[in-house]
């Protein structure tokens, strides 16, 4: 009996102490922009880097990594993201970088998309597109400021 107060003592502590943790320290996962649960529209993560394409991915090479389904053009780049995920997952979820510099959410286009400092980020529009190489550093700087908070507005 004694033990079991103990052992509910020590996991409403633990549970205290987690919930009192930044969200960012928290949320070991990003959150992934994902349409009928597949991630980037269905495009090939890994082609952007290898291939420096949006390349389509197939349903015989897909993989669920964190709550969606990423699809790929080949055996070999499913092996390459199973290996490194996060090394060609696109930054702030697969949402429009641009949108969220702006502390908004709006889908990345897999068809508008820049890879700076080995990282992959989705546009929304062609405007968009412009606005950002005018300005990448600073709006890759506002969207960290403001990832993954915008995900709760």
């Amino acid at each position: 009996m004694e033990c079991n107060v103990a052992l509910r003592l020590v996991l409403m502590a633990v549970a205290v102490m987690l919930m009192s943790l930044p969200g960012a320290v928290r949320a070991d996962a990003a959150v992934f922009s994902s349409r009928a649960g597949v991630a980037i529209g269905g495009y090939d993560t890994v082609a952007f880097f290898e291939r420096g394409a949006a390349e389509p991915g197939r349903r015989s090479h897909a993989v669920m990594w964190k709550g969606v389904v990423w699809r790929f053009a080949s055996a070999r780049n499913q092996a390459l993201f199973e290996a490194n995920p996060r090394a060609f997952a696109p930054a702030f979820g697969g949402y429009c970088a641009y949108a969220v510099s702006q502390g908004q959410l709006h889908d990345g286009n897999p068809q508008i998309w820049a890879i700076v400092d080995g990282e992959l980020f989705l546009l929304n529009n062609r405007r968009v597109h412009h606005l950002w190489r005018a300005d990448t550093v600073q709006l890759i700087a506002d969207g960290r400021a403001h990832w993954p908070a915008v995900l709760r507005k």
